[in-house]
């Protein structure tokens, strides 16, 4: 089968849906798929083998000027095309900062409008080169922001249109009116558009159904899947060495390294949980057979007390993920504040780190914890984790319940509370035992339902049915 890809550039970040974007596509061409990655916007950016075309569409330089100044809009091909070089673009965004939607709303909507966009000529030349040269079989797109590209592709004959959720309502709650409502709604508009829609979970497949008013049956959960070359068992610490509490996500507000940072200063002050047996003080892994499986997304309690001065073992906070620009001022502010406090010398960050360093980086830690803001919609980052035995710790919202009775790989700690994500890493410190228990659990689920081939073969159904 023939597959047309487009995927999103995200301007030189790493980016959870470029790594799934090339990860799924690598995975199809194994399975001996004639797949076509397209970078639309920006090239992507990956830690494997980067499988997209050298060519960018959609260029974002020439999309931003077709935005704002007319005369762009009737500019000759070859003028496009020297805009559209991946290097220059590469170039344009190296230091860019973090993406402020608040200022990106009437291109959002332009975008969205498709063919009666600002950027039809951009649109127009992506569609000849699907019909006239590609010639799909099928047309993946990577987000619902790429709606507006369905229907000249469907009016121009195109194939089965499928279009992949991956956590832009995070990116469309930020705009500013009018430009939220308009957004909204075409996007509701252009949902018509496409054949079938993809998740990476249950939770993300209910909550966009309702935010673009369409049925739940046209969306497919196909969970992520890891390559998992590389990935195995987290390197046993030396004797008495401190024990390595880790975040490994984008350096962020929305990710919450600064709630991970406010737990770990009340971890210093609080006494550890008594111990009388192996996994004192955790909850019970999640049965298949509960008699109320509501239960598993509820954040599970533990007894651990708060507050008094005691003895913790010696930890150490170690973070990783890539840094915009514009978000340099808030890790200044983390490591100003942990300078001056009870976490003086005990925290590390580690920049951007490539696949064999982030494997190396998960390896060295005892338990992983990304206590995010939002409710995360892919969690990428966690499956790596568990991929090496890493218990993790995570907000009871978004895809974490879910993913967490699924693999049974952590606990869960009540959303924006430091507190109790202070408690619940107390009690993973305190007993090792538990912790390896989580941490195993979670590696074998990610052996047994999330690889990278489970994923291609059953997106790869998803295609022949929408073929057939």
């Amino acid at each position: 089968m023939r597959i047309a890809y487009l995927a999103a550039g995200a301007a030189g970040m790493y980016c959870g849906s470029c790594l799934h974007d090339n990860t799924l596509a690598a995975a199809l061409l194994k399975l001996g798929e004639d797949v076509i990655l397209a970078p639309i916007y920006t090239p992507i950016r990956t830690d494997e083998v980067d499988v997209s075309e050298p060519r960018v569409f959609f260029g974002g330089i020439n999309a931003y000027l077709q935005q704002k100044f007319p005369i762009f809009r009737r500019t000759p091909r070859w003028l496009d095309g020297w805009l559209d070089n991946p290097k220059l673009l590469n170039l344009a965004t190296k230091n860019a900062a973090s993406v402020d939607a608040s200022k990106l709303g009437d291109m959002t909507v332009s975008m969205l409008r498709g063919e009666l966009g600002n950027q039809r000529k951009e649109l127009e030349k992506l569609v000849d080169w699907l019909v006239d040269e590609a010639k799909p079989d099928v047309v993946h797109l990577s987000n619902s922001m790429m709606l507006g590209l369905a229907r000249l592709i469907r009016q121009r004959g195109g194939p089965p249109i499928v279009c992949s959720l991956s956590g832009e309502d995070i990116f469309l709650e930020k705009l500013t009116p009018p430009h939220y409502e308009q957004a909204r709604q075409l996007i509701r508009e252009r949902a018509a558009d496409v054949d079938a829609f993809v998740a990476l979970n249950n939770y993300f497949a209910d909550f966009m159904a309702d935010y673009m008013s369409v049925p739940r049956e046209r969306i497919e959960v196909i969970p992520h899947g890891l390559d998992l070359a590389g990935h195995g068992q987290r390197q046993p610490s030396a004797n008495g060495a401190p024990r390595r509490i880790g975040y490994f996500a984008r350096i962020c507000y929305d990710k919450g390294l600064h709630l991970l940072i406010d737990a770990a200063e009340r971890l210093a002050k609080i006494p550890l949980p008594r111990r009388e047996g192996p996994g004192e003080g955790f909850p019970t892994h999640p049965s298949s057979t509960s008699p109320n499986p509501s239960q598993q997304q509820q954040t599970p309690h533990l007894t651990s007390p708060l507050g008094g001065e005691g003895p913790t073992p010696p930890f150490e906070i170690h973070a990783a993920g890539y840094l915009g620009g514009g978000d340099r001022a808030y890790l200044a502010e983390i490591e100003q504040r942990v300078a001056r406090g009870p976490l003086a010398g005990r925290f590390t960050y580690h920049g951007e780190l490539d696949r064999t360093e982030k494997i190396k980086f998960l390896q060295s830690l005892h338990v992983m914890a990304v206590p995010t803001v939002y409710r995360e919609s892919k969690g990428l980052s966690i499956l790596e984790a568990l991929a090496n035995a890493v218990p993790v710790v995570l907000p009871a919202h978004g895809a974490f319940p879910e993913l967490l009775a699924d693999t049974g790989g952590g606990v869960l700690h009540e959303p924006l509370s430091p507190d109790d994500l202070a408690a619940k890493l107390a009690a993973m410190l305190a007993d090792s035992q538990a912790a390896a228990g989580f941490g195993e659990r979670g590696r074998q689920a990610i052996v047994d339902r999330y690889q990278a081939e489970t994923m291609a073969r059953r997106t790869l159904e998803l295609y022949r049915r929408l073929v057939a």
